[in-house]
């Protein structure tokens, strides 16, 4: 297939698969596909090793980076910012987070505290740090250093300074919108490529279904590239992509059933068995509305008297230590972890029947999507 997203990034397929996995992102750019790393979940250092592998797995094949940029935050003392973000966290929230791992049993993390082993999950300090302009910088500096096709800015207009360095290198700037007006916002800051994410999406969405947020946004576009993202995780959802004007699709959540994808198998398995009602918009893990797989964590949440979610980035710096004891307990089967184990997924979670490699999703995807063009071809 081509459309204005192939050529731009010169793939044969326009399938743009996002993880925090370097195993998926080689996949995909390998099977014909564009993989994109989610780059917040790493310590500069570690984003620099894992980029580096990707360009050794890929040999030249075009790949990208996504970033999460916060346009709201809590704000830090700069030269103290942990220690003056910790600082911001009430103990009334210290205390629910404590009571809820001890009514649920879970033991501490092995190893080093905050630092599970698992690629893409930074100690929560460098996590909180990234979350601001300078950590983001940071992480910045380093995708500018490799052979990156394309930057992708989340959760706003990409910072001063991002457009003007992605142009000069040649890199392709991405952004995603959730509404029209976002989409205005973006195209005015030099955003190349809109990804426009509708409500059924994993992780950070807004409230507008992709059927109707993307005709919306390829209209505003004026000729630029839109990828559709959000409930997208077939080839049939490709092609009914494609027909509402997008030159392509952003898949993220279809990747978490793959073998190569980071995620315990604890996780795994409890994605196999939910349905497609079985998420929710919570932003009790980032302090922004993020999808993701409802369990017990949501419920505690949710009771009368439970405190209300902090900002960002005080909310991950509050819980992501929690996560990580949660995660590895619940990879050791612990009957509490495995009740409160979530991770963030979009709504096409009702239809993994199985986990299979990355590049064999990439290629049904495309094919599932072309045959799908030509029976519709054939009604005329």
């Amino acid at each position: 297939m081509r459309t204005a997203f192939t050529e731009l990034v010169g793939v044969r397929h326009p399938i743009a698969g996002f993880n925090r996995s370097p195993g998926v992102v080689a996949a995909v750019t390998n099977a014909g596909g564009f993989g994109v790393l989610a780059a917040s979940a790493y310590t500069p250092d570690e984003l620099d090793a894992q980029l580096t592998w990707i360009e050794e797995q890929v040999g030249g094949k075009p790949y990208g980076v996504d970033l999460l940029v916060p346009e709201k935050f809590a704000a830090g003392d700069p030269d103290n910012l942990i220690a003056s973000l910790r600082a911001q966290i009430p103990e009334t929230h210290l205390a629910f987070v404590s009571g809820l791992l001890a009514k649920y049993d879970i033991p501490e993390a092995p190893g080093t505290p905050g630092k599970t082993g698992t690629p893409g999950t930074a100690p929560q300090d460098e996590i909180a740090a990234s979350l601001n302009p300078r950590g983001a910088q940071a992480l910045l500096d380093v995708a500018f250093g490799h052979r990156i096709s394309l930057i992708a800015s989340a959760l706003g207009t990409p910072p001063p300074g991002l457009v003007a360095r992605a142009k000069a290198a040649g890199v392709a700037v991405a952004a995603l919108v959730g509404q029209a007006k976002h989409a205005r916002r973006q195209l005015d800051a030099g955003a190349d490529v809109l990804i426009a994410q509708g409500t059924e999406a994993g992780g950070h969405t807004g409230t507008i279904a992709t059927m109707v947020l993307t005709p919306e946004i390829t209209d505003i576009a004026a000729g630029r590239p839109v990828l559709a993202a959000g409930g997208i995780a077939s080839g049939r959802q490709m092609a009914a992509a494609l027909a509402l004007g997008a030159a392509g699709v952003w898949c993220g959540s279809v990747w978490l059933c793959s073998e190569e994808d980071v995620a315990n198998q604890a996780i795994k398995a409890k994605f196999l068995a939910a349905a497609s009602s079985d998420t929710l918009r919570s932003p009790t893990r980032t302090g922004k509305p993020a999808r993701q797989l409802r369990s017990a964590w949501h419920d505690e949440w949710e009771r009368p008297g439970s405190p209300a979610p902090l900002p960002m980035p005080l909310q991950p710096l509050l819980v992501n230590e929690a996560w990580q004891r949660i995660d590895a307990a619940a990879a050791a089967g612990h009957e509490g972890a495995l009740r409160l184990e979530s991770f963030f997924v979009g709504q096409v979670v009702g239809s993994f029947d199985a986990i299979r490699p990355a590049a064999e999703i990439t290629r049904q995807m495309a094919a599932e999507c072309e045959q799908r063009i030509a029976e519709l071809g054939a009604l005329l």
